[in-house]
This record gives structure tokens, sequence and C-alpha cells, in this order.
């Protein structure tokens, strides 16, 4: 089985052509970009709104919980049969799939927004408010750049779910690297199966370790620690900023030997 998989990964035909794995890969991409681009648009304005106002909120749950049990795959055939006939073309097949994939995104994003938000030290709010910031300015220069570590976190939870899912756009004859899977399966190749699977795996990770590098370019380091790992550093060192009980107590050791000293005088 291991030499049948390395032998179809190896294979110079499986990596060219409409139906080469680069072609599967920016296929699998695009439905990936195109969903999470759509549920982010939808999931962060209501999370922010939510997490400021405080509004909301039990609703928001208990949709998210139902939308989290939904079966992916019966939605997705629901959706073909509802829209379907009234589309044209691939966007018979294109829209079902996408929005099928929209409503598995929106959970985790929404969710880790509207924590984020909620979750700000209210001291940090009190402070920007006394400043005589505007609700909207509390929210666009305290509340969001303080909630994007959890922000980031639900894109990249999303991401990773949306990769995982998108093959079953290949059971509605749509490409991807689901295609491998499901043609696999019908001409009993398992080999294919295997290097299908392995791909998506591999796609998943790469993209999580660009969202990681993302993360870390737009999250303050303040939120990171990344600026207290430095001073640590700086400390084991040798440097080590100065403390000014030292000198209080140096003064106060002289001036009691010069006290204790000065009668032998």
């Amino acid at each position: 089985m291991i030499s049948s998989l390395l032998g179809w990964l190896s294979d110079p035909t499986h990596w060219s052509g409409p139906e080469g794995i680069p072609t599967r890969i920016v296929e699998h991409l695009a439905y990936t970009a195109l969903t999470v681009l759509l549920a982010a648009l939808i999931a962060i304005p209501l999370g922010l709104w939510i997490g400021h106002t405080g509004k909301g909120k039990v609703a928001v749950v208990n949709l998210l919980n139902g939308a989290r049990s939904i079966p992916t795959l019966g939605l997705l055939f629901l959706a073909i049969i509802l829209l379907g006939p009234r589309l044209q073309g691939d966007a018979a097949f294109l829209v079902p799939v996408v929005l099928v994939l929209v409503v598995l995104a929106i959970p985790p994003i929404l969710a880790s927004t509207y924590s984020g938000v909620e979750q700000v030290d209210p001291a940090a709010r009190d402070a920007a408010k006394g400043m005589g910031m505007t609700g909207a300015q509390v929210l666009r220069q305290v509340e969001v750049p303080c909630a994007m570590p959890l922000i980031m976190s639900g894109l990249r939870s999303a991401t990773m779910q949306v990769i995982a899912t998108a093959t079953i756009a290949a059971t509605v004859s749509i490409g991807g690297l689901g295609r491998y899977l499901i043609d696999g399966q019908a001409a009993r190749d398992y080999a294919q199966m295997a290097g299908g699977g392995i791909l998506v795996a591999l796609l998943a990770l790469a993209v999580d370790l660009v969202l990681t590098l993302v993360q870390r370019l737009v999250v303050s380091r303040g939120l990171t620690g990344a600026t207290t790992s430095r001073r640590n550093r700086a400390g084991r060192g040798g440097i080590r900023p100065s403390d000014p009980s030292e000198g209080t107590t140096s003064d106060a050791t002289s001036t009691t030997t010069d006290r204790t000293t000065a009668p032998a005088a």
C-alpha cells in the first residue's frame, strides 16, 4: 500500500494537466478563500456588535449550537435540490457548495469574535471613555486590537474546517482535492484515495502555518508576550533594570556605619 501510494504521488502525470495535483490544490484553495471571506464578512461585524453591546448573545449561542449540529452532506444535497434548478451551468453546483461551507465557517468566527470583545478588560474601556472616545472609537481602537488574538484563532479554526470539508464538493461534480477521494473510491484506487487524503492534510498544515505568521503580524506584541520575553532574555544576559530601593539601602547602611564609628573617633 505504501509503495502504491508513493508511486501515485511521484507519477509525473498526476502533477500536470487540468486534473493534476497543482490544479486541484488551486481549486481547493479558491473554494476555501471564497468561503472564509464570505463567512468573515457576516460573522465578524455581527460578533463585534454583540460583544460591544452585549445584545443578542443568548440567541446567537443557541443558533451556533444548532448550526454546528447540522449534517454538512445532507445540507449540501438539500441546497442543490432547492437552488440547483434556479441556477445554470457550474453555478448550479458551486453556489450550494459555497453556501453550505459558509454555514460551517460562521460559528467559529462569530463565537471567537464576540468572546474576544466581551473579554476585554473593563478598565481599558473605562480609560478610553475617560479620554473622551465615542463608542465606535472604543470598539475600533481598544476592543478590536485586544480581541484580535481570538478573532484570528476563529479564522484559523474556520479555515481548517473548510479545507477538510471542501472535499464534499467532489460529490456534486465540483473540483478540488476531493476528486481524488471520490474518483478513487469509484475506481477502487486506494492509493489515489490515500494520496488525496494526505494532500488535504498537508494543505491544511501549510495554510495554518501561513495564518500563524499573519497572526503574529496583526496581533500587538503586548498581547502575545513578545515584549516580556525580550525583557526576560535581557535579564538573563546580565542586563537588569536599576532598583531605586538599592540606592536607599546603600545610603542607609553607610549612614548607620558612620554613626557607629563616630564615637570611636
